[in-house]
């Protein structure tokens, strides 16, 4: 799979220069997805983009989305004609965006699609972060018919997590990539 085949999801406001889907984006030239308005995002632009993105691949991509990023995933496998474009998904700390304090920020991205995702897909939450509650993480984990995975007690599991290239979710990104010797390593 080529690199620019992966694409990187952030969430609102993008990701800083130390977050680990830019240390990610630099390590390996993945592409990351550009979105219009990174301050006051609206749902249906940044599914338009996604699936503008995704269409120009000249093969399957793999998803790697943080935060606003994997409602976005989702909000997209929900409405697209196009999911075959998508290999697989790694989706960190997806936010509560139903909660009544974060509703007012996000207000086009309420309810929070819960249909199956058509594709592989594994789901990091960390057990304190303050845009989610695990067992709301769990939840959509659940509905999306994903794998959840406990990433501990880290945040919001962004740079301020303290996570730096984060080798243990990239050993999982090169799984859902199909790499034979990423099949034969262990965590």
């Amino acid at each position: 799979m080529k690199p620019s085949n992966v694409l990187i999801l952030p969430g609102w406001q993008n990701s800083g220069p130390d977050h680990w889907q830019s240390r990610w984006e630099r390590a390996h030239g993945y592409q990351r997805v550009e979105q219009h308005d990174w301050m006051h995002p609206l749902r249906g632009d940044w599914i338009a983009r996604l699936e503008e993105v995704l269409l120009a691949c000249d093969e399957p991509a793999v998803l790697v989305a943080h935060s606003l990023g994997c409602i976005l995933t989702a909000a997209w496998a929900a409405h697209s004609k196009n999911t075959q474009r998508v290999r697989g998904a790694l989706l960190v700390a997806p936010p509560d965006v139903e909660r009544e304090d974060i509703r007012p920020m996000l207000s086009s991205w309420a309810p929070v699609p819960l249909q199956p995702l058509p594709f592989p897909t594994l789901v990091f939450a960390s057990s304190n972060d303050p845009f989610c509650a695990p067992a709301r993480a769990g939840q959509f984990a659940s509905a999306w018919g994903v794998e959840r995975i406990d990433a501990g007690a880290r945040g919001h599991l962004n740079a301020d997590s303290g996570l730096g290239d984060w080798p243990e979710a990239h050993l999982h990104l090169l799984r859902l990539q199909g790499l034979p010797d990423a099949m034969q390593a262990k965590p």
